[in-house]
């Protein structure tokens, strides 16, 4: 029996190896990224080929935040080796340390390979949101949704994509799917919420943003967003109370309220700066 270099070794000592190598997976798997390192470190010193370490310390390492640290083992790990997971987690390192052209590289070689690694679509899909490159997006997220069809966040990312293009129908159906295989969850509500509100159905879009408002109450956005679907419904009230809400505690968010009140048919104005903070305050004028 021969190591990966070619040099024999002994039962005992692979045992041995292997024994190690699940432990330090098992640390890893158990969030303990400190002695997942320190294992695959000591494997390391004796084998510094074993791909499998290489691929457990580059994980500890992303882990903990080390990620100029992870890259090194990471692509030792991968050339050569034609594996879409090593291709992956080293894809993704890359990306976390803005080295953009080199993740789309790698993650546009992993998903490439057969079989298919549904993760490597995603990273690459998101990775292709992120430079504008909606089209190809839209192809890794297919692609991952075919493979992986009950994994919902294939599905969310399709609609976001879609979203992006203007393509309103089949976003719609996207971030549907999505909700249908994780019934209440936030993110395909919210989806669902901006495509009605997209083509003008404000009552639509008010119904998801109070499901999602359930699970996500401080998140200022969606107020805005209610509120501006409220004022649009003639509710002024309710409306007005959602943009307070937005503003509650979030001075920050005083622009972005006066901006949705200005582009809202059935708005109001102040001449003077105190009309509006009286507004924020809840002032009767």
């Amino acid at each position: 029996m021969t190591n990966r270099l070619g040099h024999p070794i002994s039962r005992s000592g692979a045992s041995s190896s292997n024994e190690e190598l699940q432990r330090a997976m098992f640390a890893l798997n158990s969030g303990r990224p400190g002695e997942a390192e320190r294992i695959a470190t000591d494997m390391l010193k004796a084998n510094p080929r074993h791909i499998l370490a290489l691929q457990v310390l580059g994980g500890a390492l992303q882990m903990q935040n080390r990620i100029a640290d992870a890259i090194a083992p990471l692509e030792m790990a991968a050339r050569g080796n034609h594996d879409p997971r090593i291709e992956t987690m080293l894809g993704t390192a890359l990306r976390q340390a803005d080295r953009i052209e080199d993740a789309l590289s790698w993650l546009g070689r992993a998903v490439k390979r057969r079989p298919p690694h549904g993760p490597a679509f995603y990273e690459f899909g998101c990775l292709l949101v992120f430079v504008n490159r909606k089209d190809e997006a839209i192809e890794a997220f297919s692609r991952g949704l075919e493979i992986a069809p009950m994994m919902p966040e294939f599905a969310f990312q399709l609609g976001f994509a879609l979203f992006g293009r203007g393509n309103y129908a089949n976003a719609k159906a996207a971030f549907e799917r999505a909700l249908s295989i994780s019934p209440g969850a936030a993110s395909p509500l919210f989806g669902l919420a901006k495509v009605h509100l997209a083509i003008g159905e404000n009552a639509a879009a008010a119904g998801y943003l109070r499901r999602y408002l359930e699970s996500q109450p401080n998140d200022a956005d969606a107020w805005v967003h209610l509120g501006y679907c409220l004022l649009e419904m003639g509710d002024r009230d309710a409306g007005s109370e959602c943009f307070r809400t937005a503003t509650r505690g979030s001075p920050q968010n005083y622009g972005i309220v006066l901006a949705a009140l200005v582009k809202a048919g059935r708005s109001r104005f102040w001449l003077r700066p105190s009309g509006a903070a009286r507004f924020f305050q809840g002032a009767k004028r």
